[in-house]
């Protein structure tokens, strides 16, 4: 709906007013909303496929056939399509991968989304291996926040789930992005019984001492992952209750951010817990984000096998118009909830890098 102005007579056309006003009628429109009246203010934007990781519970350990150069959308492109999004409602963005630092020049494509109007929030998901060194430069461009994967405090341990070593580098990158402001820093904890889980204790005890937030995350399949995520899935019920012992805990509202997470402090603790819990508890109802892959399709459910082509009509001379309207036009077909089932992956992703988690 475009909103009424009254307009006041006046001496004649003024070509920048009626600039203005076609701007601000813009700024108005109908925002996105899915058939299922869930308002769309989150994309989540994917920068590449690669990853200098090789996560268990991610990606195979040989990787995967990456997306052809040719294919990856160039920053312009992203951005333009970032534009399109703003102007019908969305109001933050996500950068991921793959790992999304290892693209050159990340900064850029920062400063780029921050130029946007609408745009009110710009987070980055990492590994952090390369975090202490981009830091800086990526919150004086715009970036307002991390989330850090980070599944073990053990150097060893972190090199057999990360098939890599690097431990020391994220810890590092935790430390710079927190000296840069770029907070909350939110660590994103993959659960596994069995590999990790006698670490909930050690990691809940990092938010008595730090602002550092820990969200405890249920596996979840794909289908290189299936036999793995059936054997170590833990209920975030179970991390809750070994979470207690830790300490009283009480609910908090959830740090800055559009996560789904259900989050808890200790008394007097400067950090959070919080657990994501897709199987057990899904968030569908709530769900208010979509998904652009490296090379430029729309993805309406992370678990969903729906994908939608916008760099074909963006490369051929659509322009953002087409992009809005393609944006708009998905909205009838984005699912009202995942089917995701214990043990049996509910679409042909074959990992997580490849749609960005």
């Amino acid at each position: 709906m475009v909103a009424a102005f009254a307009v006041e007579p006046g001496p004649g056309p003024n070509p920048g007013n009626h600039k203005a006003m076609i701007d601000l009628i813009e700024t108005v429109a109908e925002p996105l909303v899915d058939a299922f009246r869930r308002p769309i203010t989150y994309l989540r934007v994917s920068v590449t496929d690669r990853c200098n990781l090789r996560c268990v519970y991610c990606m195979p350990e040989a990787g995967l056939p990456w997306i052809p150069k040719p294919d990856v959308l160039s920053y312009e492109e992203v951005a333009e399509i970032v534009r399109a999004a703003a102007r019908i409602g969305v109001r933050s963005i996500r950068l991921t991968g793959g790992e999304p630092l290892i693209r050159r020049n990340l900064d850029r494509l920062v400063a780029m989304i921050a130029a946007i109007p609408g745009i009110d929030d710009i987070a980055l998901s990492t590994n952090g291996l390369l975090l202490a060194d981009q830091a800086p430069a990526l919150a004086a461009a715009g970036l307002r926040r991390v989330n850090v994967s980070l599944d073990t405090l053990q150097d060893e341990r972190f090199t057999a789930i990360a098939r890599r070593p690097g431990l020391a580098r994220t810890l590092a990158g935790i430390d710079a992005a927190i000296a840069a402001g770029l907070g909350p820093v939110k660590i994103n904890c993959v659960l596994m019984r069995g590999t990790n889980d006698d670490e909930i204790e050690a990691f809940a005890e990092l938010t008595r001492k730090r602002a550092v937030h820990i969200r405890f995350i249920e596996v979840m399949p794909v289908t290189e992952n299936v036999d793995l995520q059936r054997n170590t899935w833990i209920s975030s019920d179970e991390v809750l209750e070994r979470l207690g012992t830790v300490g009283a805990l009480h609910a908090v509202p959830n740090p800055h951010g559009n996560g789904p997470a259900r989050t808890f402090a200790y008394d007097d603790a400067p950090g959070t817990v919080g657990v994501i819990s897709p199987l057990a508890h899904d968030y569908c109802e709530t769900c208010n984000r979509v998904r652009l892959s490296a090379d430029g399709r729309l993805k309406l459910c992370l678990f969903g096998d729906n994908m939608i082509d916008l760099r074909t009509p963006l490369r051929t001379g659509g322009g953002q118009a087409a992009i809005e309207s393609i944006l708009r036009n998905s909205m009838h077909i984005k699912p009202e909830r995942h089917h995701l089932q214990l043990g049996e992956a509910s679409s042909q992703m074959r990992a997580f890098s490849e749609i960005g988690g």
